[in-house]
């Protein structure tokens, strides 16, 4: 009976230490919304690509006790390229900066902390962007700075083609599972 009771933990132990080792990662989606005229007019929303870099500074965070070196990923960025989204990507292809599209984060980008399966597990960034220029908006990514920066994620999509006076507001939420 001894013996038995004891295959039966070493099998409860290797399971729980299969659990924690595949279930742990980063995870989520973007949903970008395009406004004109106070009505939204198309809605996109897809999973996002965690970037090597991205990770490498989520595990920094982790293991710090001072934020020493250390920034949030609170800036959203977008842009128009087309090469799609890979863990390698360390920046948007081609970030656009004038006519209403630059870089936002700060008090620009409200981030909080939502729920997808247990309490605060999810980190959620929402902005707006209002343009004063045309553009075919075609990627979005997550940064921790205002300029370069690393990239946590990162998505492209189909054109959203804005014109002057149109908004993107993006919603990006990045979930740990």
């Amino acid at each position: 009976m001894p013996r038995e009771k004891l295959a039966m933990s070493d099998q409860v132990t290797k399971d729980i230490g299969k659990n924690l080792q595949d279930g742990i990662g980063l995870h989520g989606s973007f949903l970008i919304e395009h406004i004109r005229e106070g009505q939204v007019i198309d809605a996109i929303e897809v999973n996002n690509v965690i970037t090597n870099v991205g990770k490498a500074e989520v595990a920094g965070l982790f293991t710090t006790d001072t934020l020493s070196g250390l920034t949030a990923f609170d800036y959203i960025a977008i842009g128009t390229g087309t090469t799609a989204a890979d863990a390698t990507d360390t920046q948007l292809e081609t970030e656009i900066t004038t006519g209403g599209g630059a870089r936002r984060g700060g008090a620009n980008v409200t981030g909080t902390r939502t729920n997808t399966t247990v309490t605060n597990d999810t980190a959620q960034y929402v902005t707006t962007f209002t343009f004063t220029a045309t553009f075919a908006v075609t990627e979005s990514g997550v940064l921790n700075a205002d300029s370069t920066g690393i990239l946590l994620s990162h998505q492209t999509f189909a054109a959203i083609n804005v014109a002057s006076g149109d908004s993107l507001q993006i919603t990006w939420k990045v979930a740990v599972a």
